[in-house]
């Protein structure tokens, strides 16, 4: 159980409350209704089994640069608490179990898993080169509600995009958020960020054009889908919940950046999938 716990914290497991619930809506809006509850077990272990999968190769990546920072030196692998060895075998086992979900969904999933898989592997190198991996990030997540979709349709229409490109905002958003936390430490280590390139100040405006660009989709979405006031009431409340996050910090005033982060965007996914589920049933 102590190892299950090194790996759980890893992979930062609660963290699954923000993908997961847009997975669900992606399939969720695909059908108007509720899929097969076999349907929503493998689009389950699909989502876990790539998010643990990337998040494994990003501590992995980063492990050195991890180690470099006072804040993540106590990760599980800089403090020695997790073998390479170890997390690589873990890596195998996360891809193994996506590859093996993914093979019981909509078949033309079978050809797409590589992917997200590569997008998993490049966007830890990105700060290195680029402020522009927030954005990359973003697509990444993006993808949740997109494979949900394809996964129990077959098929990509601009409405899956649509719900795609709110979730990559919001995630983008809120990643220019959490750069915020090591602002001097990406300088010094010569990484990149919206906030170690641009400044405090233009980080907070990029992450609000971000999020007014997510509620810019939702309502896209939306449009182009037979839904009815559940889904019009949840945009409605993710708005509210974006100006609220927005709220708790300003330049200048981090001392509610992790309920801004962490907290908010968790009741962000998983209240809007409650409207969502509320819509279709």
């Amino acid at each position: 159980m102590g190892r299950a716990t090194l790996f759980a914290r890893l992979v930062k497991l609660e963290h699954t409350v923000f993908a997961l619930p847009f997975a669900y809506v992606g399939a969720f809006l695909a059908l108007g209704r509720v899929p097969p509850l076999a349907t929503i077990v493998w689009i389950t272990l699909a989502m876990a089994g790539a998010r643990s999968l990337a998040m494994a190769l990003n501590r992995l990546i980063d492990a050195r640069i991890d180690a470099a920072n006072p804040r993540t030196a106590t990760r599980e692998i800089p403090s020695g608490a997790l073998s390479v060895p170890a997390v690589m075998g873990f890596i195998c086992l996360s891809l193994g179990v996506f590859l093996v979900a993914v093979w019981q969904l909509a078949p033309i999933v079978r050809y797409l898993w590589p992917i997200p898989v590569v997008a998993f592997v490049v966007y830890p190198y990105l700060k290195r080169f680029t402020w522009l991996c927030h954005f990359w990030l973003g697509a990444v997540d993006g993808l949740a509600p997109v494979g949900g979709w394809v996964a129990v349709r077959g098929n990509l229409p601009w409405q899956a995009w649509a719900l795609g490109g709110a979730v990559a905002t919001w995630v983008a958003g809120f990643d220019v958020f959490y750069s915020l936390f090591d602002v001097e430490i990406d300088r010094a280590q010569g990484l990149e960020s919206v906030a170690a390139h641009f400044g405090e100040e233009r980080a907070f405006m990029v992450a609000r054009l971000l999020h007014v660009a997510t509620i810019t989709f939702l309502v896209l979405a939306g449009l182009g889908l037979p839904v009815g006031a559940g889904y019009w009431l949840g945009v409605a409340v993710v708005a509210a919940l974006l100006g609220y996050e927005h709220s708790l910090v300003r330049p200048g005033d981090l001392r509610r950046l992790d309920a801004a982060f962490f907290t908010m965007n968790g009741v962000i996914s998983v209240a809007f999938f409650a409207f969502v589920l509320a819509d279709v049933l």
